[in-house]
């Protein structure tokens, strides 16, 4: 029996790493509809005690009555539910997931020597570099007089995790640029509940323990966190499922994309955001799914059909097959660290080369995302060759 232990940590981490981050996000769209969707509380003598808003809801059988203090109520509860764990441990699985992957993996997902000739070590320093400067330059960005403008910090942030996605793009393999970004926005997330919202919650708890009123700000500046959180969230989900597709992270300007993509999917959380106040504006889907469109055709601008040809026999394309993609993709994979075809995809066979045609094309013909970190020193010339190769035997198939 052969175990192969990096797939299944792999499997693990990545499937705890989406159950947390679901609970996490969960957790937040909900407390964001919860405050926009408030209304003024009924009652006289909560009003009197500093509550702002009340919500009726029902749910599984159930109703429930939900009331928002200003700041605090006047006595602590005896039981009172920390939001926390959802966070940490969604950012301690993508680490270690990181770390595995991209880190340990650093040769093959995360250095492409065409852009930058360094080792795993220098690339890991080189991406927690990123990872930690970018909290560090968020954090004190939140700190100066920008910082309450959220519109004008947001523009500021965009354009600070844009030039972060340039500058990752030419130093790194396109899925470990993409994946960089989205470590740090997870890590200013993550670190916004560590070092700011939990903290300043304690504060207002100590401060009821013992007898004295809290100050407002603590929840003003824990509120901004959250709600640069709620806005953060859409663009890391994207990094998240991007390796899935090369005409993202396998284009020339992909950092633009990256960009484009996650402008596009603001006016999109905006509309709910408003809708959630009653405020409804369709203007704002509208825009969301024109910039996504916009992006796809910005994208797709460079590529252009292979034509087949009669030239590249099938014998050529197999050739090409095994020098650049058997080494995994194979029943019996060569490649130091791979004990079985990844996804259980085969080229052994010609029949199986026709069935991943579409694939084959679109990482590495289309794009140059296979082999990975280009390892094997595929040329544009074979490239070009393996394209209308497998045009031409998929016309002969029909």
């Amino acid at each position: 029996m052969e175990i192969d232990f990096a797939a299944w940590l792999g499997l693990a981490l990545r499937w705890f790493h989406l159950i947390t981050g679901i609970a996490w996000i969960g957790s937040s769209f909900y407390f964001i509809w919860l405050d926009n969707s408030q209304t003024p509380p009924a009652d006289k003598a909560d009003k009197a005690a500093g509550v702002t808003g009340e919500l009726w809801a029902v749910h599984g059988g159930g109703f429930y009555h939900k009331k928002k203090y200003a700041v605090a109520p006047a006595h602590m509860p005896e039981d009172l539910h920390w939001f926390k764990w959802e966070a940490y441990f969604t950012w301690i699985s993508g680490f270690l997931l990181l770390s595995l992957v991209y880190y340990y993996g650093a040769s093959v997902y995360l250095i492409d020597r065409a852009k930058m000739d360094i080792d795993p070590l220098e690339a890991t320093l080189i991406g927690l570099g990123f990872i930690v400067g970018g909290w560090v330059f968020y954090d004190t960005l939140c700190k100066t007089a920008i910082g309450k403008n959220n519109r004008v910090f947001g523009c500021i942030w965009f354009a600070a995790l844009t030039a972060a996605a340039y500058a990752l793009n030419h130093i790194f393999s396109g899925r470990g640029a993409y994946i960089h970004v989205g470590a740090i926005i997870g890590t200013v997330m993550a670190a916004n509940v560590f070092m700011v919202i939990i903290p300043n919650q304690k504060k207002v708890v100590a401060a009821l323990l013992a007898g004295e009123k809290p100050s407002p700000q603590l929840g003003i500046k824990a509120k901004q966190r959250s709600v640069h959180n709620n806005y953060m969230t859409l663009p890391v989900l994207l990094v998240m499922i991007s390796n899935h597709y090369p005409m993202l992270f396998g284009n020339a300007d992909n950092w633009l994309i990256l960009a484009g993509l996650s402008a596009s999917v603001w006016p999109i959380r905006q509309f709910f955001i408003l809708h959630h106040k009653g405020k409804t504006n369709y203007w704002y889907p509208i825009v969301g799914v024109a910039g996504f469109i916009g992006v796809m055709l910005f994208a797709s601008a460079g590529t252009q059909p292979v034509a087949a040809t009669d030239k590249v026999s099938a014998a050529e394309v197999r050739a090409i097959i095994r020098t650049h993609c058997s080494a995994c993709h194979s029943d019996m994979p060569t490649h130091t660290g791979i004990f079985a075809a990844p996804a259980g995809v085969m080229f052994d066979k010609m029949w199986e080369v026709r069935k991943y045609a579409a694939q084959i094309r679109e990482q590495a013909v289309a794009h140059d995302t296979m082999p990975l970190g280009n390892e094997t020193g595929m040329t544009a010339e074979e490239r070009r060759k393996l394209g209308a190769g497998l045009a031409a035997a998929e016309e002969k198939k029909e």
